[in-house]
């Protein structure tokens, strides 16, 4: 004799599940957004001669 099961989502537990999606890439979101910034913030004090040693311009620092 076969058995099938029915394995359904309980109500509501779907929409839990996007709302912590969301969450989740919110923080993610806003996790890299800082980096990139103490990344810029780091970049921009150094002067020209060094900057130029790890090959990057000022103009390259707003695109990171």
């Amino acid at each position: 004799m076969a058995y099938t099961t029915s394995t359904t989502a309980p109500l509501g537990a779907v929409t839990v599940l996007r709302v912590v999606d969301l969450f989740i890439s919110a923080k993610d979101a806003v996790v890299s957004w800082n980096e990139s910034r103490l990344t810029r913030k780091a970049l921009s004090v150094l002067t020209d001669a060094q900057l130029d040693d790890i090959g990057l311009t000022r103009a390259d620092i707003a695109k990171l």
